[in-house]
């Protein structure tokens, strides 16, 4: 471990190899923070995070704070911190509360500065959350997504892998996978094609996801009309079945269709 003067470092944190510490940086009890990790200047890190590998903490963000949950009464819960994640400036990541035990950001992310990662939240790998983005407690974010900043995420919302959120969102309700979502009220406006283009996702399989959600949210039918459509229509696959699992589990409700703009030159 490079420790410079001036950090606190609890006795009973496990550091691993090649971490470095910056000057007025805070490690508390319980901490465990993996090889090559780098944590910078006034960074705190409350009890009972797990860091994994290659992470960088910047200055200023504070990780493992105790929920802003009313209902929190001090039972022990954690964090965890993947490998090779990025939390820049002031972002700030709260510990979870007995209803699920822990927050996750998992392997591959990076969170830009000023995100707010509440209780309970779980982000999946190589998610790209933008500044000041605020998810608030229990929202789960599935792999490859990026939100831009700026954007609010209300609380038991899901956000389906490969998806994209439009800066400055206000996320009220389940974004499926594959989907670009904009626009006030959150709507549909068109598959993640770019993203799944950098990804690898052939054009036959783009193509296939674009004909779903053509059926769920540019025709204007009733989502149980509009699934009954997939079914019969579309062939099965991979991407099919994880819509049709992620809508069948979205107890909280879809975003809107595909909303025309009235007067739009």
């Amino acid at each position: 471990m490079q420790e410079f003067p001036l950090n606190y470092v609890h006795p009973d944190a496990k550091i691993g190899p090649n971490v470095t510490i910056e000057p007025f940086a805070s490690i508390r009890s319980g901490v465990s923070i993996g090889e090559g990790s780098w944590i910078g200047s006034n960074a705190v890190i409350y009890e009972d995070v797990i860091v994994g590998k290659n992470c960088r903490i910047f200055p200023g963000a504070v990780i493992g704070a105790v929920p802003q949950d009313l209902k929190y009464a001090g039972e022990k819960t954690i964090v965890e911190i993947g490998d090779n994640v990025s939390i820049r400036e002031c972002c700030t990541i709260n510990k979870g509360t007995k209803a699920y035990g822990k927050t996750i950001v998992e392997s591959n992310s990076l969170l830009m500065a000023y995100v707010h990662v509440a209780h309970d939240c779980h982000i999946k790998k190589n998610c790209i959350i933008a500044n000041a983005v605020n998810l608030a407690g229990h929202v789960v974010i599935g792999e490859h997504v990026g939100i831009g900043g700026m954007t609010a995420v209300q609380q038991f919302v899901a956000i389906g892998e490969h998806a994209y959120i439009s800066g400055g969102s206000l996320v009220r309700k389940n974004v499926p996978p594959y989907v670009k979502a904009g626009r006030e009220p959150l709507s549909y406006i068109g598959v993640n094609r770019i993203g799944l283009e950098r990804r690898g996702f052939s054009l036959e399989a783009i193509n296939r996801i674009q004909d779903i959600y053509r059926l769920l949210f540019v025709k204007g039918w009733s989502i149980s009309k509009a699934l009954d459509m997939i079914k019969e229509e579309c062939p099965s696959s991979v991407e099919r079945n994880q819509i049709l699992e992620f809508i069948n589990q979205s107890e909280n409700g879809l975003m809107r269709g595909f909303q025309s703009i009235i007067g739009a030159d």
